[in-house]
């Protein structure tokens, strides 16, 4: 028996609501459990409203109550995850030194695990100076500069593909995927702005050199954006042909070393020690990324362990980019589904890791349909016009 679309948007709610109803029962952190009481309530009253029938309202209750009340209350009394500060501190110190880490860290809060563009969502508190206001708070917020970063991005990615309101795009804003690291910390939404910017890039019109810049930007961001070079280039080979691949591919290489290399150059060992080490679970002090997913277990084991589970990441990625030659994306939705799905083989089988970095693929995938009409694929072709889907385009 099929449920009614009104059921399954109720009971979506519910469950969006169960899970967020988990962090003030489970989670220590004072900012994970006032945005569960907060979603808890937004996701209930879209619940009630939806199995009305009005939908709509529902929705504006889960982003009211999962995203802006959250959001504001967290910024305007200065808490959140150590993220946002860790992001603040980097710009301060890119303004006052050029320097983007702190040497020899001794705390985990020490640590900045970013290569050097994610400072630069940290150089407007640096520039609005020590002020405690609420303009300063609200304006000096990362948080505030990763969400219009990832906002902006989706903007971009819609107008390049032409398509129509992105009726879904809403309903991934208000569930926990990014509702939750919206209000918290927002460090990984930039990064999945641009991802989605330059799939859209190199698909729409096959602009290789927009795709190439947005890959750039995330790449200089986390080194966990490096798929979807490959992923993109990949799409726009096979749809565009070689050159403009190469293009691509020269244009993220080369803007990666433009805002990296600099940061890397001063401070070489701190960028080791601070971007590679600590994340992977080799530095003196451990990560705070200890969910038990498969490779923490593995290299919990031992030395051994570690290096196990370093192989299979390794073997994880080389099955993935081994599929792209064989069988190459030709869709926005096929490109993203591939990049998400290294993605989270990624997270899966590092030696550390989150649960919440699972959050960055499912946000590839919903996006991607999200954009795309049901029945027809965002194919590159000469005029940018839409095709519709056939299984040989997958």
């Amino acid at each position: 028996m099929t449920l009614s679309r009104t059921a399954r948007w109720t009971t979506g709610w519910l469950l969006a609501a169960a899970w967020a109803l988990s962090f003030p029962l489970f989670s220590s952190l004072e900012p994970h459990r006032l945005w569960g009481w907060c979603a808890v309530a937004g996701y209930l009253v879209a619940a009630w409203t939806t199995l009305f029938g009005h939908r709509r309202a529902g929705l504006a209750a889960a982003l009211l109550g999962a995203v802006a009340l959250p959001l504001l209350w967290l910024v305007l009394t200065g808490q959140g995850q150590s993220e946002v500060t860790v992001i603040e501190r980097s710009g301060r110190l890119l303004l006052e030194s050029g320097r983007l880490y702190v040497d020899r860290p001794a705390a985990v809060q020490e640590y900045t695990p970013y290569l050097p563009g994610m400072a630069l969502l940290g150089v407007p508190r640096a520039l609005l100076g020590g002020g405690d206001g609420w303009v300063v708070r609200l304006l000096g917020d990362a948080r505030i500069w990763c969400a219009a970063a990832l906002f902006g991005c989706l903007w971009a990615a819609r107008r390049l593909l032409g398509g129509g309101p992105g009726r879904l795009l809403p309903v991934l804003v208000a569930s926990p995927v990014v509702a939750l690291p919206l209000a918290v910390s927002g460090v990984d939404l930039p990064l999945a702005g641009l991802c989605c910017l330059a799939l859209a890039a190199a698909a729409a019109a096959g602009r290789p050199v927009l795709a190439g810049a947005a890959l750039a930007g995330a790449c200089a961001l986390k080194w966990t954006a490096l798929p979807a070079v490959a992923v993109a280039v990949a799409l726009l080979a096979a749809c565009r042909g070689g050159r403009p691949a190469v293009r691509c591919g020269l244009v993220a290489a080369g803007g990666t070393a433009l805002l990296v290399l600099p940061g890397a150059l001063l401070q070489p060992a701190e960028l080791w020690h601070q971007v590679f080490a600590f994340p992977t679970g080799r530095a003196q002090v451990p990560t705070p990324a200890s969910s038990p997913l498969p490779g923490h277990l593995l290299a919990e084991l031992g030395l051994w362990g570690w290096y196990l589970t370093v192989g299979l990441l390794l073997a994880g990625g080389l099955a993935v980019a081994l599929s792209l030659f064989a069988r190459p994306p030709r869709t926005v939705v096929a490109a993203a589904d591939r990049l998400a799905l290294g993605l989270t083989l990624g997270f899966l089988l590092a030696p550390a890791g989150r649960f919440g970095y699972l959050a960055l693929p499912l946000l590839l995938v919903v996006w991607a349909r999200s954009v795309t009409p049901p029945g027809v694929s965002r194919v590159v072709a000469g005029s940018g016009v839409p095709r519709p889907r056939t299984a040989s385009r997958r």
